[in-house]
């Protein structure tokens, strides 16, 4: 695979922050959580996070969330970055 297409696949990951207020109360915090791609890997989400925000990722944790009549499946990922680093687009709260 190329580097152009594998580019491409790393930007189809990620599908938009999961907003609540229990995801907020984490992002002041240092973890984010994401709605991901079904089929994306731990690996690949923090190659995503990487190349999209910038910032280092210290680990991942996925969960899947089932089927709802009009939402489909996807997968919630909580990433966590190192100390000092934040996303800046994604600090709603201040």
């Amino acid at each position: 695979m190329t580097k152009y297409k594998y580019k491409e696949k790393l930007l189809q990951v990620l599908l938009g922050p999961h907003t609540s207020e229990k995801a907020l109360l984490k992002a002041s915090k240092g973890n984010y959580v994401f709605k991901v791609s079904k089929r994306a890997r731990k690996k690949e989400i923090k190659k995503a996070v990487l190349l999209l925000f910038g910032t280092k990722v210290d680990s991942v944790r996925v969960a899947n969330v089932p089927q709802k009549k009009k939402r489909g499946r996807y997968k919630k990922a909580y990433v966590k970055l190192f100390k000092g680093e934040n996303i800046e687009e994604l600090n709603l709260n201040g």
